[in-house]
């Protein structure tokens, strides 16, 4: 008869796994059924799992449905350093369009005018993400907020349209802090609870 002893804690098998939900669950709205956000289980307490934001990205019906003919598409991205110790990569995608009364079927945009939309693009999302923090910029990313303000920039360039940040991804993220955590949840903490939540994972590691 062999015996084994059962050492492993089935909520450790939990934290750092990364969970891929449609917006649209989240938002109860159909209409976002096209972004995909990556979740990050950072602690467990009980039956709640707390979650962190881990990324975002397009699903590839919405990508191809954009993609048309007689208009040109245009991508940036940049790696975003933001004050609460995340670096990001933020990837962003644009479509020329018509020009008012215009008649011509095509509205290709010149070599240099996608030089200066896309730096346009970057200086944007730069300044837009630094200027906040990660819960901040998230929240930016459901009513595209980003997109319409690289739309209104860029009008007396080329007019654009259909300006997404269609993929968002964490290079680097800050060391685990619950406090902040729980913040981010709504639920503020203070140390002493903190330090309370801690002491039973000591031991049980010990």
């Amino acid at each position: 008869v062999k015996s084994t002893l059962n050492t492993k804690i089935a909520s450790e098998g939990l934290k750092h796994r990364v969970f891929e939900v449609s917006l649209a669950d989240l938002q109860s709205d159909e209409d976002l059924a096209f972004r995909k956000i990556r979740l990050r289980a950072e602690d467990v307490q009980g039956k709640n799992v707390l979650t962190n934001f881990w990324g975002m990205d397009f699903t590839t019906d919405k990508l191809r449905s954009l993609v048309r003919k007689w208009q040109t598409l245009i991508e940036a991205h940049v790696d975003v350093k933001k004050t609460d110790s995340y670096t990001l990569k933020l990837f962003c995608i644009a479509f020329t369009k018509k020009r008012a009364n215009q008649q011509k079927r095509t509205c290709y945009a010149q070599s240099s005018q996608i030089r200066q939309i896309r730096r346009k693009m970057m200086e944007i999302m730069v300044a837009q993400s630094q200027s906040c923090d990660l819960k901040e910029l998230v929240q930016k990313f459901i009513p595209e907020s980003i997109g319409k303000e690289i739309e209104k920039a860029t009008s007396s360039i080329c007019p654009l349209h259909n300006v997404f940040i269609r993929k968002v991804k964490i290079l680097k993220a800050p060391k685990f802090d619950l406090g902040k955590l729980m913040e981010v949840h709504g639920v503020k903490l203070d140390r002493s609870a903190e330090e309370a939540v801690a002491e039973p994972t000591e031991l049980v590691g010990a």
